[in-house]
């Protein structure tokens, strides 16, 4: 029998005063909180500590403000949750920023690797004095190129492709040069481009209208242009209404800024020229190439120049040629020649062309039209009895940096017969952006498939979306006109960004580990190769957006980071944005740098999360610009 005054231990436990159980309760609350703070602590603390402590943000927003200088948008950053709030440790201090102080006015157009001065060291045979030579190290400049004194945001696109602003190229010998042939105009605080050109006396449209008679440039099979000598780049401008897009360069000659105001009206172009050196793009790139009285001698030293650009040109597209030798007959005492010297030129003209295995479609007024063979079965067998000139030795037509052109001809892709494309069929505009590239489906790509294609095109799809939920002003309509990748791949970030009415120029490193360019432009895309080591072929304020993946790392140990990040700061227009993905530790030694350099920036976390160690960093170059001249 169990004694009333000593119950069980199992009614004694429900039958105890309450306060012994919200003791226990209590403290086993306190020992499930104190795991999960353990246990979540211990999952994020490498990554959040590291942000942390270089400055990392796991959000921020962007402000819009207004520079007083230009009455023009600006991006203002504020941190909001910054990880430093959490514990992590303090910004780097001010004392230990390196400043970089701003170059004097007479470096307003300073363009490295196309210096006029460095450039009469060289032969001027061939024009080789105007390619590309840059400054050695020594000579690199540690500053900050100015802007004009006065400069203004240029006017949106598409009232930018008529309109600039005498203050951003304030420059009025072609004005004067080329005033019969309604280049441009000067109207007090701005310079008009009529469309006009030298060979084009009603218009770049009615021009482009004419060729249009007699090439289909309508039906999306032309997608990507180029145009040797393109002086202002008119040509390229109003075949953009087209879907066409050009790649428009010209030496930086005597007609002082033609590329200048080509980017200046939003228009991609480049400093170049044909000289001895491949021009900067993979083989097959083009579908329409044009010379509109570009002065190219196109038949002298063996037809080389033509040979360039049948390299670039993909199988059966496109050279057009306008001015002389065409329609001498008629011009001949306007140009100033004898009929017997423009009669020479054209004749050896077509004699490289048909030694190309070019068909000539048409000559009508002042515009004659070549065509490149879809392959080169018959141009073999016709080898067989002519060898000149000689198919070129093996080699890598995609190579094109620092790359001497050869008199020879570049070898199309193998084909089983007659009918087949070399290379691979391309689909027409708009279905070739996402359709698998030929280099991609025939697996001439190393490490590149078509899952991998459709893998990076969602996810730069991802990316973008993100960009614009912290750069608002990605998705604000002329914001931004001319964008950089400086580190492209397949051209992801371009196509996500395909229907804004910006263009971006897919630069691929010459150290990238695998040649992605030539997919770039079967995609209907256009870009360039650059070591980045080096200054770019463009003038200072080219860019409204710079975008940046991974360059520092590509970099690390080949060159130094201040001088990537001040030829960044070179080519990007004063309120011009980046964006820059990279690994953590390598984000906090650029923000060091940027913060030295006038620039406004945040390091923010990945689209994915703070736990992954690339970070992005969002910045904003400051509206600053050279003093009033005296």
């Amino acid at each position: 029998m169990v004694s009333p005054s000593k119950p069980t231990r199992k009614t004694s436990f429900f039958k105890r005063p309450p306060l012994v159980p919200l003791l226990l309760i209590t403290l086993l609350c306190s020992l499930s909180y104190a795991l999960g703070l353990w246990q979540n602590s211990r999952a994020a603390a490498a990554a959040a500590a590291a942000a942390a402590a270089r400055g990392g943000f796991t959000t921020t927003q962007l402000r819009c403000t207004r520079s007083p200088a230009t009455n023009t948008t600006t991006l203002d950053f504020s941190s909001h949750h910054s990880a430093a709030a959490h514990g992590g440790a303090a910004p780097v201090p001010d004392g230990v920023v390196k400043t970089y102080p701003p170059c004097g006015a007479k470096y307003m157009e300073y363009t490295p690797c196309e210096d006029a001065k460095r450039s009469l060291k060289f032969k001027r045979d061939r024009l080789i004095y105007r390619e590309r030579h840059c400054p050695v190290k020594g000579e690199l400049l540690k500053c900050r190129v100015p802007a004009p004194h006065g400069y203004k945001a240029p006017f949106k696109w598409p009232k930018s492709r008529d309109l600039v602003w005498f203050a951003n190229v304030p420059h009025k010998e072609l004005t004067v040069e080329k005033a019969e042939q309604n280049w441009i105009r000067y109207e007090g605080d701005r310079f008009r481009f009529p469309g006009g050109g030298t060979m084009f006396p009603n218009g770049a449209d009615a021009y482009i209208d004419d060729i249009g008679k007699l090439i289909n440039l309508n039906d999306g099979s032309i997608r990507t242009a180029i145009d040797t000598g393109c002086g202002v780049a008119s040509w390229g401008a109003y075949l953009l209404s087209r879907n066409i897009l050009a790649v428009s360069f010209a030496p930086r000659d005597t007609h002082e800024a033609q590329v200048q105001f080509a980017l200046e009206r939003g228009v991609p172009a480049l400093i170049g020229v044909l000289a001895s050196k491949r021009l900067p793009y993979p083989s097959r790139a083009f579908d329409m190439a044009h010379c509109s009285r570009c002065l190219i001698p196109w038949g002298q030293y063996d037809g080389v120049y033509l040979m360039e650009v049948d390299r670039v040109l993909r199988p059966g597209g496109y050279w057009i040629l306008s001015g002389p030798p065409i329609r001498w007959k008629k011009y001949w005492k306007g140009w100033q020649r004898t009929k017997e010297d423009l009669d020479g030129e054209q004749t050896s003209i077509e004699n490289v062309a048909k030694s190309l295995c070019w068909k000539k479609l048409v000559e009508k007024g002042d515009i004659a039209i070549w065509q490149k063979p879809t392959n080169h079965l018959e141009c073999k067998a016709h080898r067989k009895i002519t060898q000149n000139p000689p198919f070129c030795p093996a080699q890598d037509p995609d190579k094109a940096w620092y790359t001497n052109i050869e008199t020879c001809l570049t070898p199309l892709p193998e084909v089983s017969d007659n009918q087949e494309i070399a290379g691979g069929k391309l689909a027409k505009w708009p279905q070739r952006l996402n359709s698998i590239p030929p280099r991609i489906s025939r697996g001439t790509v190393e490490g590149v498939t078509d899952e991998v294609f459709k893998q990076d095109n969602q996810l730069w799809k991802r990316r973008v979306a993100y960009y614009r939920t912290v750069n608002n002003q990605l998705g604000q309509t002329g914001r931004y006109r001319n964008l950089l990748d400086m580190n492209a791949y397949l051209g992801g970030f371009a196509a996500a960004l395909v229907k804004d009415p910006v263009w971006v120029m897919n630069m691929v490193p010459a150290e990238a580990k695998i040649n992605t360019l030539g997919v770039i432009y079967e995609r209907g895309l256009i870009g360039t190769y650059q070591n980045w080591c080096e200054a770019m072929s463009t003038y200072p304020r080219t860019y409204d957006l710079i975008h940046s993946d991974s360059v520092f790392t590509l970099y690390k140990n080949r060159c130094e980071m201040d001088d990537i990040l001040l030829e960044m700061d070179r080519i990007l227009r004063p309120e011009g944005s980046v964006i820059i993905r990279d690994d953590v530790d390598i984000l906090v030694k650029v923000k060091r740098i940027t913060d030295g350099m006038n620039w406004d920036s945040q390091i923010v976390d990945h689209e994915d999360g703070p736990l992954n160690r690339e970070k992005l960093l969002f910045a904003v170059k400051l509206y600053w610009t050279a003093p009033a001249s005296s």
